[in-house]
């Protein structure tokens, strides 16, 4: 189980290559440069340009550059535009026209889960995708949060 999705792990892919060529790239290079679907890269950087994350050029010399400066956007807010939102469990939300649980009444786990769903979404919320591209460390306070969900499930793993 990933907890990004095959488009949202793509999409970063290609706005990470967007990032080191800020002159643009169209989405044949891309989707040779890494060899995933024309189609689906196609598809990817349309979503992208309609959500206003790039800008596109048609014709012979035509592509696509990043319309927004990254430091700007969130993983959060590209998840939200790409995949709806980061949901950890059908649960983590109360949107309206969500799947819905048969145990979500009796559940033992529904708060505690909501309790994580809220920290990694505070996570997301935090790490821009400059703290991705530019490969430094820490990445954002993230990495501080981070600590405490780790801890939790290492202590759990020695006590069971």
């Amino acid at each position: 189980m990933t907890l990004l999705s095959r488009k949202a792990d793509y999409a970063l892919l290609i706005l990470a290559h967007l990032y080191e060529r800020p002159e643009g790239a169209n989405g044949r290079a891309i989707s040779e440069r890494y060899g995933l679907s024309k189609s689906f890269v196609a598809n990817i950087l349309k979503e992208l340009a309609h959500k206003g994350y790039l800008s596109s050029t048609r014709g012979v010399k035509g592509g696509y550059t990043l319309l927004k400066p990254v430091r700007e956007i969130t993983l959060a807010d590209l998840l939200e535009a790409i995949d709806e939102g980061f949901q950890l469990a059908v649960c983590s939300t109360h949107a309206e026209g969500r799947e819905e649980c048969s145990f979500e009444s009796s559940c033992p786990v529904k708060t505690p889960l909501a309790a994580i769903h809220h920290r990694l979404n505070a996570v997301l919320r935090d790490v821009t995708l400059a703290d991705l591209f530019q490969r430094h460390e820490p990445v954002g306070r993230a990495a501080a949060t981070l600590l405490p969900l780790l801890t939790i499930h290492h202590t759990n793993e020695t006590t069971a």
